[in-house]
């Protein structure tokens, strides 16, 4: 039996298909949402169904091609077979943003991937994988079961280890992914991973309002920009 999907759909446009961080909950991510859905019809994927009711429920150990098939399932039944659509995943998402145009490059016009936490692909990418897990894990771990459980808890028992264990074995067609940092994360791990990222797939890398929570914290800003890269990815293969 397939499992059920979670999204949303607001907005009237192109289909572009947001894939959360962290644990896949689109908590927070309404203004940004907001202004793409004036320009998009904006498709939110909540892979986990965190933010439909089963927030607290036991959940498995994540894997990325799971979160990539739904993603694309997604797709399936909001674009007529043939079309394609635009792709944004941030964090977690960002991986199985990647993930999904690997896989599935025919669905995806052009997909930008913001700060994918794929440390292994760094020279010392284990050490600094463990130190990530290790930063992340030094915070009082939140319950990710039961009534007190918290998506963040959910992240840290479920995703965080096998999420950040992925690296792309295939690069994407070219000129359709653009890898994206931080303009406040220049110089940190994320910033580095996503330059060297970017350079073995030979995709641009783009500077985004913010650091890692710019989605949030700069919502219109991170959105314009988001917009003007996949306008222009779209005039560039025209």
């Amino acid at each position: 039996m397939t499992d059920p999907l979670h999204y949303d759909v607001t907005g009237r446009g192109p289909v572009l298909l947001l894939l959360p961080g962290g644990a896949g909950h689109p908590m927070g991510l309404g203004p940004l949402t907001a202004r793409l859905a004036t320009r998009f019809t904006v498709v939110t994927y909540d892979p986990l169904g965190l933010a439909h009711g089963r927030l607290g429920r036991p959940v498995a150990e994540q894997r990325v091609a799971d979160w990539s098939e739904g993603a694309r399932r997604v797709l399936d039944a909001v674009l007529p077979d043939g079309e394609s659509a635009y792709l944004f995943g941030t964090s977690s998402g960002g991986i199985a943003a990647l993930d999904l145009l690997a896989r599935h490059p025919e669905r995806v016009a052009h997909g930008v991937a913001h700060e994918p936490p794929c440390v292994t692909v760094l020279p010392d990418g284990a050490t600094r994988r463990t130190e990530l897990i290790d930063q992340l894990d030094g915070a009082e771990r939140p319950p990710a079961e039961g009534g007190s459980a918290t998506a963040f808890g959910v992240f840290l028992a479920r995703v965080l280890r096998p999420f950040s264990a992925y690296a792309p074995a295939v690069a994407p067609p070219p000129g359709r992914l653009t890898v994206g940092f931080g303009a406040d994360s220049r110089g940190q791990l994320l910033h580095r991973t996503a330059e060297l990222l970017a350079e073995r797939l030979g995709s641009a890398c783009v500077a985004f309002p913010g650091g890692h929570l710019g989605t949030l914290d700069h919502p219109v800003e991170f959105a314009d920009l988001l917009t003007e890269t996949l306008r222009s990815s779209a005039a560039t293969s025209a």
